[in-house]
């Protein structure tokens, strides 16, 4: 196995992922927002909140448009980089994309083109009922997506047939319900609302400070502050039962998080500040909160957490009983059909679940039968992801999560006393808060990615063995031509934005203008 394909496959993924996901959170956040503002229309009349609405739609819709257009090439790398990931597990992974694709996204795309043609063509109940179409398609389409994440982090439901070599669903309802599935949900979606708060709350603070569109900018902020500091909140409660997920389903993405190279005394503590030595397999000027993280990720006082090298001791037995699946699974597959001993299905049967680990062992040999003592044990710690990697981008969300919150706390409590305005410094914070949720989510993603590595499928396929076989200047080239056509396309978002921000409200009067922007967007 190329290893140099494996990497380059696996950054272009990450690159197409990390800038959609630029896009996603502001989506899923502003959709909810504008159907409360617009609820708030409905229900009082004043046309003050329309005119609301009407604004942060037309920046949502540049954001949505802009989002389709990113996203739609992810899928086809599912067939195009990692095929034989596609053979494996395309009856269960399928599934969920295409019910995305089919159910959610077409019921939010229709609806997106009623909520910007129908202000004139439709009752406010109505046009309201198709507002909260549009956050719902929307939240339902992230639902899908993190259903299928979810399954990858833990493949719930899902047993291996060794005749076709393929994974079977055995019951789709459990594999919507995968707890860490519905975690990832919550704690993905709360994250959107927070990022559409603060980009809400930074925009309404700039204007503020420039004196312009002061009625719009508070109301904007009140209904940006209450909805940002509970999802803030959110956020975090939901980033605990993640945790706790964690310490159950991936326990070497749990140690790897804390650096925990040792197992420690049940509870273990959180290391708030430290250097991860991955060389000599400690972490220097570790500073430790006691308790804390034995608590997330057990519920408990007493159950330890296992650091990574224990982790890993464990994993040598495993990657062994992996090796008697594998013999017996090349024993069936030689069979072709015939009989196969009982024996053989015996020990199939007894170690099937190891598979995946002996699989590990095909960046070093072609045969994981013939693994020796020294390949074994690197396949072992080849189940250690970059721990400094993920150590620091964990702390980094955690760090923004928090200051989000004291932000959204602050803002709340001022804006209901209606004491903003003569605070500038407070609204020059909040202008430049508005990048913290982004710097937070792209920073989960890499937790969660990162994290599981060296599987595609936690415990089940690595990642090195589900790539495409192209050339390494193919996909080079593939990965120039997206960096290039995203980076375009994030440009053009930021400037559509920026530009419809300075002109404001304002630009609502210029019709046709609003209608062209609508029809880009509903076309896209």
């Amino acid at each position: 196995m190329d290893i140099d394909i494996v990497s380059l496959s696996r950054f272009q993924f990450a690159a197409t992922a990390l800038y959609h996901f630029l896009f996603v959170p502001l989506t899923l956040g502003l959709s909810i927002l504008l159907a409360i503002m617009e609820s708030v229309y409905v229900m009082t009349g004043r046309t003050i909140w329309r005119d609301m609405t009407k604004f942060w739609g037309l920046l949502f819709g540049i954001n949505f448009a802009l989002g389709v257009a990113t996203g739609v090439v992810m899928e086809f790398q599912f067939g195009m980089n990692w095929s034989y990931y596609s053979h494996y597990v395309g009856d269960i992974f399928g599934a969920p994309l295409a019910i995305e694709a089919l159910m959610a996204f077409f019921l939010e795309a229709t609806f997106v083109g009623l909520f910007f043609f129908g202000w004139d063509r439709m009752s406010k109940v109505k046009h309201l009922i198709a507002t909260w179409c549009v956050a719902f398609g929307s939240n339902f389409s992230a639902l899908w997506i993190l259903v299928a994440n979810g399954w990858m982090q833990n493949p719930v439901a899902s047993t291996f047939n060794p005749q076709t070599m393929r994974m079977e669903l055995g019951d789709f309802a459990s594999v919507i319900l995968n707890p860490v599935a519905q975690a990832k949900f919550v704690h993905t979606v709360s994250a959107g609302y927070t990022t559409a708060a603060a980009f809400v709350l930074g925009v309404s603070a700039w204007y503020l400070l420039r004196g312009r569109y002061k009625e719009i900018a508070k109301r904007s902020m009140t209904v940006a502050a209450s909805f940002g500091l509970a999802a803030s909140l959110s956020v975090v409660v939901l980033g605990d039962e993640s945790g706790y997920l964690s310490g159950e389903h991936q326990k070497m993405k749990l140690a790897a998080i804390e650096a925990m190279w040792d197992t420690e005394k049940a509870p273990a503590s959180f290391t708030l500040f430290g250097l991860p030595d991955v060389k000599n397999r400690e972490t220097h000027f570790a500073i430790h909160i006691p308790w804390v993280m034995g608590i997330i990720g057990t519920r408990s006082f007493d159950e330890q957490i296992p650091g990574i090298k224990d982790l890993v001791a464990q994993s040598e037995k495993e990657i062994r009983q992996g090796i008697l699946a594998y013999d017996a699974l090349e024993k069936i597959q030689q069979a072709k059909g015939a009989a196969v001993p009982q024996e053989t299905i015996d020990q199939f049967e007894n170690n099937g679940r190891s598979l995946g680990y002996a699989l590990l062992l095909k960046r070093y040999v072609d045969d994981p039968r013939t693994a020796t003592e020294e390949q074994i044990s690197k396949a072992a710690w080849d189940l250690v992801p970059e721990v400094p990697v993920i150590f620091w981008a964990f702390r980094i969300m955690v760090a923004c999560g928090f200051a989000l919150i004291l932000i959204m706390a602050t803002f709340f409590y001022l804006s209901a006393r209606h004491r903003l305005e003569n605070r500038r410094w407070l609204l020059k914070l909040a202008v430049c808060a508005i990048a913290l949720p982004w710097i937070s989510v792209e920073c989960g993603w890499v937790v969660a990615e990162i994290g599981r590595q060296p599987w595609i499928i936690e415990g089940i396929l690595p990642t090195a063995v589900a790539v495409s076989n192209l050339g390494v200047t193919t996909v080079f080239l593939t990965i120039c031509g997206f960096v290039a056509l995203y980076t375009a396309l994030l440009v053009v978002e930021v400037r559509l934005m920026l530009k419809y921000i300075r002109k404001g409200p304002d630009v609502l009067n210029d019709h046709s203008e609003v209608q062209n922007n609508a029809s880009a967007t509903a076309l896209s």
